[in-house]
């Protein structure tokens, strides 16, 4: 292609009348084209062959055509060295153009590989954390059932001896109840763990679901002295979440913060449009949480309570995580704690 171009360019030069200066001026750049074609494919050394063509050819065509006109032959010359200058640096740049190529092909090709080995080894950072943690949650769980199984024990042992009074029975008997009820509560938890519920997509008005949350908790509040107090932007839009999974989150952080609260004082709720999010955040003014534990608050059977499962927050991590959300928890200024649920707006939307 590179040749046919040039003696196509050279045969209209050669079969074109002299006087037709304009005409050999035309076909005169016609070169350039093979010549360029030449460097840009086949780099430097194609452009230089491609000029070194080009110019045998088209001296003989100078010689005989503009021989009795000295000055404007020596012009065709310098176009000669033009055709060598333009093929060196197209050529050139080619190359560079052609080696920065490579370049970057053997770099991305690095990328990837390094890319396969660090998903390789996630997934088996993976699997060693899952491995943990179903040993983690064995251990809990095993710890968990013993203390109300070893008061289960005792106590119809005491209720197995004739001479035990009436009044120590019934004692007794009620601690049996309360020890079962803690059990099915456990396992009640432990399966919302283990085998949760998908979210049933719905909108959602934030305002109404913090209302039913405080409705329903405003007996035990007032009777621990505590001052429930909602706060809620006007530009706050519905949601989509499940509405029961999300009372279900609140519920259990305004329950864990009346429970951080013995002396009374109040618990904020609030909520606010935050980019794309709702934040609902929950702050209290009770005991609050050591420093070298707040990491520790969502994990299974983590608990800084003389009683209960340590699976509550667990379960409102995953519910949040499911709906594409973020929980998080932090220390206040002053006193108590504050846990902060982010929910996308719009279910489906990239993170």
């Amino acid at each position: 292609m590179v040749a046919a171009g040039i003696i196509s360019a050279s045969l209209l030069h050669f079969f074109t009348p002299p006087h037709f200066i304009f005409w050999h001026n035309v076909f005169q750049r016609l070169y350039y084209i093979p010549i360029i074609y030449a460097a840009i494919y086949f780099g430097i050394r194609g452009g230089l062959a491609a000029s070194l063509f080009a110019a045998v050819l088209y001296i003989p065509h100078i010689i005989r055509a503009w021989h009795p006109m000295p000055d404007y032959a020596m012009n065709q010359y310098a176009e000669i060295v033009l055709f060598f200058l333009v093929g060196s640096i197209t050529g050139i740049l080619a190359d560079a153009d052609r080696k920065h190529r490579k370049e970057l092909e053997a770099a991305t090709e690095e990328t990837r590989k390094l890319y396969l080995e660090l998903q390789n080894s996630f997934e088996q950072l993976k699997r060693a954390d899952r491995l943990a943690a179903i040993g983690q949650l064995s251990a809990g769980l095993a710890h968990e059932i013993r203390n109300p199984l070893g008061s289960i024990d005792g106590a119809a042992q005491v209720l197995q001896q004739p001479e035990t009074p009436e009044e120590v029975r019934k004692e007794f008997r009620e601690v049996i109840r309360k020890e079962t009820r803690r059990l099915n509560r456990l396992l009640t938890n432990l399966l919302d763990f283990a085998r949760p519920r998908c979210p049933d997509f719905q909108p959602v008005d934030v305002g109404r679901t913090i209302d039913a949350v405080i409705s329903l908790v405003s007996p035990t509040a007032r009777q621990s002295g505590i001052q429930l107090r909602k706060q809620i932007s006007r530009s706050v839009p519905p949601i989509e979440c499940d509405n029961e999974q999300l009372k279900q989150v609140l519920l259990n952080l305004v329950m864990n913060a009346i429970q951080a609260m013995p002396d009374g004082g109040e618990i904020g709720v609030a909520a606010v449009e935050k980019y794309a999010d709702i934040v609902i955040a929950v702050r209290d003014q009770g005991v609050g949480i050591p420093a070298e534990d707040v990491d520790k608050v969502f994990d299974p059977f983590f608990t800084t309570k003389g009683s209960g499962t340590g699976l509550g927050l667990s379960v409102a991590h995953q519910i949040v995580t499911q709906h594409g959300g973020v929980i998080t928890v932090e220390r206040n200024p002053d006193r108590g704690m504050t846990f902060s649920v982010a929910i996308p707006i719009c279910h489906g939307r990239d993170n």
